[in-house]
């Protein structure tokens, strides 16, 4: 499907234009449509295993939930700020909060067990993790593309930590469906990595 038939507020074509041209960024090497597209199609795979959630605050969420992207920690708190900021003329406040706030969770992916929409969202942001090899290494090269400013060991060493704290979460995943179907996957590429990343890394980092 196409990203503006998944765009879920037709009288928005103006702000559509602008957070895809946001994506359209050619500083960004993995958080681009591409992402963006593989987030809406594991949202609409979740939907269609019957998970249950707002269709409406979880798809904004994830057109905004990388709209501002360049490296620096508080990109998630800058994509809920643009949310809440360009939604309010479409959307009752209520929902332009949950949005808001589903954004803000993609910072840490760790939704309560009760939050529904945000653990279908947490889930297809990670989806990625659970890609077919070769999807997962251009995933692997293109993130450290967005990371040039850093040296190979410098990378390396933040890389390796953000997988290990990965792999020491109970699991990836927060839905039955996800956690049936991706979990498996995504932790033999996150070990494969690993691996990689171990031959380069000095014993004393």
């Amino acid at each position: 499907m196409e990203l503006p038939q998944h765009w879920p507020l037709p009288e928005a074509t103006d702000l559509l234009d602008d957070v895809l041209a946001a994506y359209d960024d050619p500083t960004r090497r993995y958080h681009d449509r591409r992402h963006l597209t593989e987030v809406l199609d594991r949202i609409e795979e979740l939907r269609a295993e019957g998970e249950r959630f707002d269709p409406l605050t979880v798809t904004l969420a994830a057109f905004f939930h990388d709209s501002v992207y360049d490296g620096e920690r508080d990109a998630e708190e800058r994509s809920a700020t643009w949310a809440e900021d360009a939604l309010g003329g479409y959307l009752q406040d209520d929902a332009v909060a949950e949005v808001a706030r589903l954004v803000r969770l993609t910072e840490t992916h760790d939704p309560a067990p009760d939050d529904h929409s945000g653990r279908v969202l947490s889930d297809a942001d990670l989806a990625i993790l659970a890609a077919p090899e070769e999807r997962y290494a251009e995933y692997a090269a293109t993130v450290r593309e967005e990371y040039q400013h850093l040296s190979d060991e410098e990378f390396r060493v933040g890389r390796a930590q953000v997988l290990e704290r990965l792999l020491e979460k109970e699991s990836l995943f927060s839905t039955p469906f996800a956690r049936i179907s991706w979990e498996a996957a995504a932790r033999a590429n996150i070990s494969a990595e690993m691996e990689t990343l171990s031959t380069y890394l000095s014993p004393d980092r």
